[in-house]
């Protein structure tokens, strides 16, 4: 079914766990009978005691040598060397909180059945012990910021221990029926690939503390442990023969900010976590109904805002499911599933007020998480915003606007030291502390760490969220401002070569490198493929921004000059888009990022209407770069979208069969070996809607690219720049519903099936397009 997830055994491991969230409290549910495990984050732990000071002594002495050996000597491979002297330090890494373990000791458990119902948010174990039926469910509510965790048995024969493990020094606490721990994340922490003798370290007075607390009640007899038997698993709440039980937990941490020290003491948390608590109640089943209801309603007016439904339902477990499509099923319902999947984690892990959602959302278990679990904004970050605007979420968006304004402060700083530039920059790798240099100190690869203008990509999301909601405040007081920054940057770091064409040095293609006659390899040079797209798009925004406010800068003039000298994107002879200025011959034919074609999505500047000679050059370079090959979960996300742009939707369909089969844990969460990046469940749900919705051009176009694989189908709710909302029904391939809703009265060009039209929309009101007979 499109909205439910369930299994008949519990999960063997994190990645199969069930996840749940509400922004700030994150869940993994194991679901097990015996010794349930609830595996537990918080989205302001990491590691790191603050900001770090940026200490490269001659930034713009080394940008001067970098573009000295591109302009007068043609030496990528030196140019590439130097920029490591840019690199600051290596980023903080997000931190697992805790397990909250509850163990029964029963065995031998039948009927079982675990559930997530994306509808709900509510995580169900069903089983029956020796004729007795439980029920278990677990949520966490965004309206009273707690996690919740009932049981109801059919007799009073439910014995229980409840208790908080971690991975961090913690201590326990028990005072006035509360339950709980006090810690701190490490104070220094070295990243994964890094090797150290000593890689995890904690300080007295320093490092993140964090809280967690929790309550029991039950019609059993609870009984609390002593004082001091509480750390570590150490003891925990006992419950006798109950027929109820709920547990209420609560987290808080010592964060106070990305410019401040975490360094309070832990119990400052702790006592957060407690009053958080005395606000949720949950005295009795009833307390915990309402608690429950509250959940409800919040969960239900951001999900039920859109859905997607793909032919017939399907009932069967979904890991069956899973076995089945690699055996070669078509099963769309699966399909929906996923897009269904992505809305839910974005509600989960990014509300108002939150961190962004990161590399695993919310989700991690692992203390060194594989590349940080930071913010990787060379796409990944950007991929997990994709949908927000598109499928309703418009208030999920609001953590990246958080993370943008912070990045454009820390990266003033970055752009004077290193660049002697003023405006923002921001590299490869943030964390909580903001940072925004080259990480590496030296060690790292220039292939990803130098890559300047990852700051200039986030910033074309701040318009994107203007034009999907036209909120003009949202436009004036926040995104023009961080807009402007990192236009002022670019301005300043464009320098003209020999021929007067304005370069930005220095310039790579994310992640990838090119071979050298020489057969070395090198990534730094002038301006690549990939930043024309961004620039062009930045300058672009710039001019539309300010005609909507009413603006005329010189700033706006610059920059509409400057982009008239950029260098032009260029073909080369056999059809393909350059990645780099020169035909280099890629270290990876098969590279997992497309970032040469950003002007096809997300970018809105190739198109096989309006550009057919680019977007046949696109397609060239997709055949070429793809060739039957989908390196990665985040990567087929992407090509579902560039292909949905060409109007390919066989080529799509393909790469998600293989996402399907490959490239996912039994729950659809993204998996490739022991890697979870979240980025690509993300990102499959703002790129399945360009086969059936875009409006990147002055036309928005429905059902543009329907797979023959999905004859019969309906979407609700899912937006179009300009303020329009759509729902579309077709069967056996045929449009038979189209119904839209405009948020202002005004003109649009609306391609359907049949042809394009100009319609006059009222403001509020639904329209039907199409009539079915």
């Amino acid at each position: 079914m499109s909205h439910l997830l369930w299994f008949r055994t519990p999960a063997p491991d994190w990645f199969e766990a069930l996840p749940l969230g509400n922004g700030h409290l994150g869940a993994k549910v194991y679901g097990r009978v015996a010794d349930e495990r609830i595996a537990l984050n918080l989205d302001d732990v990491w590691s790191g005691d603050g900001p770090r000071t940026l200490t490269v002594p001659d930034g713009p002495a080394v940008l001067a040598d970098v573009r000295r050996l591109l302009l007068d000597d043609g030496d990528q491979l030196a140019a590439t060397e130097r920029t490591r002297a840019l690199q600051g330090p290596l980023v903080e890494s997000y931190q697992p909180l805790a397990d909250l373990v509850i163990t029964s000791g029963v065995e031998g458990a039948a009927d079982y059945r675990r559930s997530l119902d994306l509808r709900t948010g509510i995580a169900a174990v069903d089983y029956t012990v020796d004729g007795v039926r439980f029920r278990r469910e677990t949520y966490v509510s965004a309206p009273d910021q707690v996690l919740v965790w009932t049981l109801r048995a059919d007799s009073p024969v439910a014995d229980l221990r409840i208790g908080l493990e971690s991975p961090h020094p913690v201590r326990g606490v028990v005072a006035d029926g509360t339950y709980g721990v006090v810690g701190r994340a490490p104070s220094d922490l070295t990243i994964e690939y890094r090797r150290s003798p000593d890689p995890v370290r904690y300080e007295d007075g320093r490092g993140t503390g964090f809280g967690v607390a929790l309550r029991v009640f039950s019609d059993g007899v609870v009984t609390m442990p002593p004082t001091g038997d509480a750390a570590g698993g150490g003891g925990g709440v006992v419950v006798r023969g109950a027929s109820w039980v709920t547990v209420v937990l609560a987290a808080a941490s010592t964060f106070a900010g990305w410019s401040v020290p975490p360094g309070r003491d832990p119990g400052v948390a702790f006592d957060e976590a407690v009053a958080v608590l005395d606000s949720a109640g949950a005295l009795d089943p009833d307390a915990a109904d309402k608690l429950r209801a509250r959940h409800l309603d919040d969960h239900r007016t951001l999900y039920d805002r859109a859905s997607l439904e793909l032919g017939p339902m399907v009932d069967d477990p979904t890991d069956e499911r899973l076995r089945a499509v690699a055996a070669g099923a078509n099963d769309p319902d699966l399909v929906a599933l996923a897009f269904n999947l992505g809305r839910y984690l974005l509600i989960a892990s990014s509300r108002p007020g939150t961190q962004a959602a990161n590399l695993q959302g919310i989700w991690n278990q692992d203390l060194r998480p594989m590349w940080a679990s930071d913010w990787t904004n060379n796409i990944n970050t950007q991929m997990n915003y994709w949908l927000a605007d598109l499928t309703g979420l418009s208030e999920c968006f609001e953590p990246l606007t958080d993370l943008l304004e912070g990045l454009a402060e820390s990266g003033a700083e970055t752009a004077r030291i290193l660049y002697d530039a003023p405006g923002w920059v921001a590299h490869h790798n943030a964390d909580i502390w903001r940072a925004t240099w080259p990480v590496g100190e030296g060690g790292d690869d220039p292939v990803w760490a130098m890559c300047a203008t990852c700051g200039v990509w986030l910033t074309a999301h701040l318009l994107e969220h203007y034009r999907f909601t036209g909120d003009l405040e949202f436009l004036r007081e926040r995104a023009y401002p961080v807009l402007a920054g990192a236009a002022e940057f670019v301005l300043a770091m464009l320098v003209e070569d020999r021929d007067g064409v304005l370069q930005f040095i220095p310039s790579t293609a994310p992640e990838h490198h090119f071979v050298l006659p020489s057969g070395e390899k090198a990534s730094v040079d002038l301006t690549s493929t990939y930043d024309i797209w961004l620039i062009r798009e930045l300058f672009a925004n710039l001019r539309e921004a300010e005609d909507a406010l009413g603006l005329a800068t010189t700033l706006a003039e610059r920059a509409a000059a400057a982009r008239e000298r950029l260098p032009e994107i260029r073909i080369t002879p056999d059809g393909r888009f350059h990645e780099w200025p020169t035909d280099w011959e890629p270290s990876e034919v098969h590279h997992r990022h497309q970032s040469h074609l950003y002007g096809l999505y997300p970018g809105a500047e190739i198109d096989p209407v309006r550009t057919p000679e680019w977007a046949a050059a696109a397609r060239t370079s997709l055949e070429r770069r793809t060739d039957g090959a989908v390196n990665g979960g985040w990567t087929a996300a992407w090509l579902v979208a560039l292909w949905a742009r060409l109007f390919e939707p066989s080529r799509a369909v393909a790469v998600i069969q293989d996402y399907l089969t490959r490239l996912v844990s039994t729950n659809l969460m993204s998996r490739d070996g022991d890697i979870f990046q979240i980025d690509a469940n993300f990102g499959l749900t703002g790129c399945l809607p360009e086969l059936l919705l875009q409006s990147h051009t002055d036309v928005v176009r429905v059902l543009p690219a329907l797979p023959a694989a999905w004859p019969d189908g309906s979407f609700r709710g899912l937006r179009a720049r300009g303020g329009l909302v759509f729902d579309v029904t077709w069967r056996d391939g045929e449009l038979t519903e189209a119904v839209v809703r405009a948020a202002a009265a005004g003109t649009y060009r609306i391609a359907l099936p049949d042809g394009e039209r100009t319609v006059e929309l009222p403001a509020g009101q639904r329209v039907d397009l199409v009539r079915s007979a």
